[in-house]
């Protein structure tokens, strides 16, 4: 791996990291458009990597702030992260038997909406 691919590389985890403890968003958001774009992952190999960064305890330093500060429902996380894992083996099961520009699309799609809704929503 040239040092350049680390230098990308340890950006875009320090982004997604400053953006998942700021705003609550990172992988998927962060992660895969910048491997697709800047490396030139495919989006397959993107979802799957940006999924590789979650097994580790990458947020715990985030958590204990916002623990720290009254700002986690630890019952509701729980309960996402169990759900979490079931949805997440079922949407990868999907998603590498589609055509990755379909998932590309749908995922595009899902940030646009996603954008519009939280700049003009109420």
């Amino acid at each position: 791996m040239s040092p350049q691919i680390v230098v990308i590389l340890l950006l875009i985890g320090v982004m997604a990291g400053f953006l998942s403890g700021f705003v609550g968003v990172g992988g998927g958001i962060v992660i895969v458009p910048a491997l697709v774009y800047f490396l030139g992952f495919d989006q397959h190999t993107a979802q799957g990597t940006s999924l590789g960064v979650l097994l580790l305890p990458v947020g715990i330093f985030a958590v204990m702030n916002y623990h720290k500060s009254g700002n986690l429902n630890v019952n509701a996380a729980l309960m996402i992260s169990a759900a979490f894992v079931a949805g997440a083996y079922f949407g990868s099961k999907i998603s590498i038997s589609i055509d990755q520009k379909l998932v590309k699309q749908l995922f595009g799609g899902f940030l646009l909406l996603v954008g519009i809704k939280m700049l003009f929503g109420k």
